[in-house]
């Protein structure tokens, strides 16, 4: 049986990805708003999306992860498979 991990150990283990996580999606928004035709993604619904996830990730609340599956997964369909 393992130990749990220290905040610490975690942190170390985990924060090259975490950074390059944070610099894919910051050079992605770069791209966006570069791009011609930026001005007409304003109000795309999944830049609405993009927005509230970045939200729920810099908040101090646990279960960000849940938190964003609930936001960015589609509605449970009965019967989506027939």
């Amino acid at each position: 049986m393992s130990e749990t991990q220290t905040a610490q150990e975690i942190l170390e283990r985990h924060y090259l990805e975490m950074r390059c996580g944070l610099l894919s999606l910051a050079a992605s928004l770069d791209r966006l708003s570069r791009a011609p035709g930026a001005d007409k993604i304003a109000n795309d619904e999944r830049m609405k999306l993009l927005s509230d996830a970045m939200a729920i990730v810099a908040s101090d609340e646990d279960n960000r992860a849940e938190r964003l599956q609930l936001l960015l997964s589609d509605e449970y369909v009965s019967g989506w498979n027939r």
